[in-house]
């Protein structure tokens, strides 16, 4: 079989185009290598039947030079992407036999690509969570331990399950959606690259809604330059989303051509006053020195309004979702709990099919939009949304990029944090400020902490430069020390 934890996407690709093996013989190794990895829990539903149909087909192009640009390259699919004929689940009890009649944008962009897919990997319910603990079908394992220690640890969220099967290699890429965080703060508790694009780069249609101002599908990869190719055909125009942008999708890959000599890179002062671990900070100024180093300008900045984003967020973001999961009501499909009534078939459905973490967020939103609440807290949190924006615009007048850590610590324990809401929705106080001014980021793998466990850089850059991000991002590649898988320790014998 083929050892395909060496693999990443650009290898693949050129390795099928080379026929240094076949795209079928690729699916069996991932196939194989998925079935010994069930303790991860990474995968809600496999299509791999599919997936060795679909890989014939795909060598059949290539031989024949009609091949895609990512011909037979085998994915992961996020458990909220509706995929055609194939269960769509969110990870929640409420969609659990639900079966989409379509394919959203960004599914059906990367199969015309030439992908092929896997399986639905799992994520907190309805993308509600830092953990991956709160899908309906169990907690998502980390494929990373802490030195000397076998204490299961998670992999972020929402995205864990895309996290997790990129870094234990079921998968060379996994799509994954960002609200607040979601697909860059599960990269930095795997070592994984994980890109969320500008918001309106990548279709929604499609995607289970969690909150449509902040939803952002991306990917997450082992390299910058995966993350690059898998932007390039994930992108573009979608007349079904209202708020796809009309630009034309670039040629991500040509980023490898510059240098950043005479960039400048912005690090925001609030962001120094938070409270991060002793590791994080080092790793972060350890970083600001690869940069200078390479002859970028370091300047202070100023975000001023960016500590109240965490409090803007858990308002507006809820109040989204409490609207968006309105639709789940036992009529017009998913989970079915009858009742006397028309009204307790609604409550017995939703009280059984929704989790803690999902009606938590539901009671919060529909508390912040209602009569007398709605000016004090959702017109509120709007208007500071509207002042972070403006701090990041004012920001780039200045400097090219923006550096921060992506996390305030590295991977916890399962069933450590759970319990304390507050705490969970602390993870993402360095992500947030980046989905409510829509702007584009990447999350990359930047070192080991003292417990051997993985940490991450965040790039944030202005609206639609995509590109400018995989350029800063490549040093952090090219500085770091070399960071290598732990041994597979999950597989069954």
């Amino acid at each position: 079989m083929i050892d395909v934890r060496v693999l990443d996407l650009s290898s693949i690709r050129d390795s099928l185009k080379k026929g240094d093996f076949t795209s079928k013989e690729l699916v069996k190794s991932y196939i194989e290598r998925i079935e010994g990895s069930s303790k991860l829990n990474t995968y809600n539903t496999t299509t791999f039947e599919q997936a060795l149909d679909r890989a014939e087909i795909s060598d059949g192009k290539i031989k024949k030079n009609e091949a895609g640009p990512l011909e037979g390259i085998p994915i992961g699919i996020k458990d909220l992407f509706c995929t055609q004929g194939v269960k769509t689940t969110a990870s929640s009890k409420i969609l659990e036999n639900f079966i989409p009649s379509y394919e959203s944008t960004v599914t059906e962009n990367l199969f015309k690509s030439g992908m092929i897919m896997l399986g639905k990997l799992s994520n907190d319910e309805f993308a509600m969570g830092s953990s991956n603990e709160t899908s309906a079908n169990g907690a998502v394992v980390n494929p990373w331990r802490s030195r000397n220690s076998e204490k299961e640890l998670v992999p972020g969220g929402s995205s864990g399950g895309s996290s997790a099967a990129v870094a234990a290699s079921l998968c060379p890429l996994a799509t994954a959606t960002d609200t607040g965080g979601s697909i860059r703060q599960p990269a930095a508790f795997t070592g994984t690259v994980g890109l969320k694009p500008t918001y309106g780069r990548c279709s929604r249609w499609g995607i289970v809604a969690f909150a449509s101002s902040l939803d952002q599908a991306g990917p997450i990869t082992k390299t910058v330059r995966d993350s690059a190719l898998a932007l390039q055909a994930m992108a573009g125009y979608d007349n079904k989303d209202s708020t796809s942008a009309n630009i034309e999708v670039e040629n991500f890959e040509n980023y490898r051509n510059s240098n950043l000599n005479g960039m400048s890179i912005g690090i925001p002062k609030e962001f120094e006053e938070l409270d991060l671990s002793l590791d994080i900070r080092q790793n972060w100024e350890e970083a600001i020195q690869w940069y200078k180093e390479a002859g970028v300008n370091i300047k202070s900045i100023n975000l001023p309004h960016c500590k109240y984003a965490l409090p803007a967020y858990y308002i507006i973001a809820p109040a989204e979702a409490s609207s968006n999961l309105a639709r789940y009501d036992g009529v017009k499909y998913g989970k079915r709990v009858p009742g006397e009534d028309l009204d307790s078939l609604y409550k017995r459905t939703r009280a059984e099919g929704f989790g803690d973490e999902v009606k938590r967020r539901i009671l919060m939103g529909t508390y912040v939009l209602s009569a007398g609440y709605y000016d004090a807290y959702y017109l509120k949190a709007q208007k500071v949304r509207r002042l972070i924006h403006e701090d990041f615009l004012e920001a780039f007048k200045t400097v090219d990029a923006i550096l921060t850590p992506t996390t305030p610590t590295t991977a916890f324990g399962i069933g450590e944090n759970i319990s304390d809401p507050l705490k969970m929705y602390s993870n993402d106080i360095l992500t947030v400020p980046v989905n409510l001014a829509g702007l584009p980021a990447i999350s990359i793998p930047s070192g080991l902490d003292s417990s051997g466990l993985p940490m991450g850089i965040q790039l944030i850059t202005n609206h639609f430069d995509e590109k400018s991000l995989f350029k800063f991002g490549r040093l952090i590649e090219e500085s770091r020390v070399n960071i290598e898988m732990p041994t597979d320790w999950w597989i069954k014998k």
